[in-house]
């Protein structure tokens, strides 16, 4: 039975050193180029030092003119290749292999960017305050974003990073693609589940033709994005097992978007004391995966839960990702036995009662956690400690500002 200390042979070749991998959290830590710089080498030094045997970036977009948030690092071409050397030496340095997390927001990008218009699959708006009717995308735009994925993913291998993961998940434009309420499109593009999927085999295609057979392709999904008439679980097992006719290294099993946010520590009590939200579906798709890998992130907290998931062979590999904010070792604290289980943190916003007639208060609840994560993270990047101490008021006005910022800069259509 494998142990959370055991290697994981990946299809490609790549072995990780161990079970524990810290996932993706949007760090936001892009100059004004969106370029990475000496903060995210920092944040990522440090995690490099905390026994994961798979470090997972947060967002790196493909496109500049489409941002999920301020701050997002972007990979376009080549104009970086140094920088993003630096980052893939200092995870390398720990020991640790790295992806990087490729991604494009589709309808979710920033919501604060006034003026601006998000493309997606169809002209369906996100059921969030403030958000904007997307601009549907053209077949030839639908290409240009494919071939953006591969050129990203070959300088990302040139760069030193030992593969990509591909977010097929939370709501962001593949995602959009996969899911009947948001892709409407009767084309070759959409109409049923295989064209719905389309989208993605070709990213991965494109992507597993650009890059050499020993770099690592793999692919984030949701279980099912926990609306009625979406993204469900038979829609899911689909894709897994399309995805394993695919030269995909792993798959990593997650779920919810930003309506629906079962991502981001907003389940409910019931949920999280069974700690892996998505383990029983991971279990049900064993047959479709074949020989993938599964990953699963999503409410992990204990050794014990952990290792019984190993032994029982519900998934090959636990993601583990806001304790890795507080508890930057994480790894390391549980494959030591310095602690049996993992401390996160979690915040709600005030006022519950009136706010709860005019919005949806998980969903709400979920955007201020992600929020209060990236603000630790950029605490992280200056060298300093987490501040536990921080609330539900500082974290939105910091949200705002943060995000706000786009709004005064000068907009750009699609490249």
């Amino acid at each position: 039975m494998p142990e959370l200390a055991d290697t994981l042979d990946l299809p490609s070749g790549l072995r990780l050193p161990n079970r524990i991998a810290k996932a993706a959290m949007s760090e936001a830590l892009g100059d004004a180029d969106n370029s990475p710089d000496g903060r995210i080498v920092t944040l990522y030094r440090r995690w490099a030092q905390g026994g994961y045997g798979l470090l997972v970036t947060g967002n790196i977009m493909v496109d500049r003119a489409h941002l999920g948030e301020p701050g997002n690092i972007v990979i376009e071409d080549d104009r970086a290749l140094a920088q993003l050397t630096e980052w893939t030496k200092a995870a390398h340095d720990g020991g640790a292999a790295i992806f990087a997390q490729l991604n494009h927001p589709g309808r979710q990008s920033n919501l604060f960017a006034i003026g601006h218009q998000p493309v997606a699959p169809s002209a369906v708006p996100l059921a969030l305050p403030g958000a904007v009717t997307p601009r549907e995308l053209t077949p030839g735009e639908i290409e240009n974003i494919i071939e953006r994925f591969a050129n990203a993913a070959l300088v990302c291998e040139t760069a030193g990073f030992d593969g990509v993961q591909l977010h097929a998940a939370h709501g962001y434009l593949i995602t959009q693609f996969l899911s009947p309420l948001s892709n409407l499109r009767t084309d070759e593009w959409g109409g049923d589940p295989e064209k719905r999927m389309r989208f993605l085999i070709e990213v991965v295609r494109r992507v597993r033709s650009r890059v050499s057979p020993g770099f690592a392709v793999s692919v984030k999904l949701n279980s099912a994005d926990f609306q009625r008439g979406g993204f469900s679980e038979d829609d899911s097992r689909g894709v897994v097992s399309a995805l394993a006719r695919e030269s995909v290294d792993l798959i990593e099993v997650s779920g919810g978007n930003y309506e629906s946010p079962a991502m981001s520590g907003t389940a409910a009590e019931s949920t999280r004391a069974r700690e892996a939200y998505f383990l029983e579906y991971a279990r049900s798709v064993r047959s479709e995966a074949g020989s993938v890998p599964i990953a699963v992130t999503g409410g992990f907290r204990s050794r014990t839960a952990m290792q019984e998931a190993l032994a029982a062979g519900d998934c090959d590999l636990v993601g583990i990702a806001r304790p890795t904010v507080t508890t930057t070792n994480a790894a390391a604290v549980l494959l030591d036995g310095q602690a049996d289980a993992l401390e996160t943190h979690e915040i709600k916003v005030g006022m519950r009662r009136f706010l709860g007639r005019f919005a949806d208060l998980k969903s709400i609840d979920g955007v201020l956690n992600l929020s209060w994560n990236a603000d630790q993270l950029h605490r992280l990047a200056r060298g300093l400690e987490p501040d536990l101490q921080r609330g539900p008021l500082k974290t939105a006005v910091a949200m705002v500002r943060r995000n706000g910022r786009v709004s005064l800069k000068p907009k750009r259509g699609l490249a």
